[in-house]
């Protein structure tokens, strides 16, 4: 499903080059669930913007579905990331001037789904989520968890290839947090796949797969023993 070959980014300046990816290999399968892990500055939210289609590498290839993302113009990967592609950011990224509903509703519009199957895909999502009750509030209204949900909620009507979280419970309790991951698991389990960045050991074991990266490279690709 994905497949990166040698895959750098850097920033050039007028003297220097500095590498924030370097030499990156990394195959996906339809329906894995992979962790990316490192520390600060690894390159891991890089990589997941990459993937995305939201940023390009400065050398390599990226496929996706095998085809040649590197060789795209930006209005076909705009296509391919509105069709296939799911994002959760840690920071939520909801608009503060549209309700709950309207922030879910969002990328349904971009796809150019009919108003009758709009509202059955919010409602679904509303009643999933358990935020009926909240459907006509501002994101300002809201605590951060259930900014949170109204995030996943919204990368998720759709129904998404590929879920990319960046940090999704970082912000978050730990409760709400472990109600997060399980809601991955469902959608992993339903055929979803989902490449995760985190820093929480915990989280990582809810994948099949920990990716981790140190400078800007992949250190070890390593199947999780017993997943939660």
């Amino acid at each position: 499903m994905i497949s990166l070959k040698d895959i750098d980014k850097y920033v050039e300046s007028r003297f220097q080059r500095t590498f924030i990816l370097k030499g990156i290999d990394l195959e996906i399968e339809q329906g894995e669930f992979v962790t990316i892990m490192g520390p600060s500055g690894a390159g891991k939210s890089t990589i997941l913007n990459i993937v995305g289609m939201l940023d390009t590498p400065s050398q390599g290839e990226y496929y996706f579905f095998d085809e040649p993302v590197h060789k795209m113009r930006d209005r076909k990967k705009s296509e391919m990331h509105k069709h296939f592609i799911g994002f959760i950011f840690q920071a939520y990224h909801l608009i503060d001037e549209l309700t709950v509903y309207e922030n879910i509703e969002t990328p349904l519009l971009y796809k150019g789904i009919k108003s009758a199957q709009r509202k059955s895909l919010v409602a679904d999502m509303l009643d999933r989520f358990q935020m009926v009750a909240k459907k006509d509030l501002f994101p300002e209204q809201l605590s951060g968890g259930q900014q949170q949900l109204v995030g996943v909620a919204r990368a998720i009507v759709g129904a998404p290839k590929l879920l990319l979280a960046d940090e999704p419970t970082g912000n978050l309790h730990s409760e709400q947090g472990a109600e997060i991951m399980e809601i991955f698991k469902k959608l992993n389990k339903e055929g979803m796949t989902i490449i995760q960045v985190t820093h929480s050991e915990t989280n990582a074991q809810y994948g099949s797969r920990i990716v981790r990266l140190k400078d800007g490279a992949i250190v070890t690709d390593d199947k999780v023993k017993q997943a939660i």
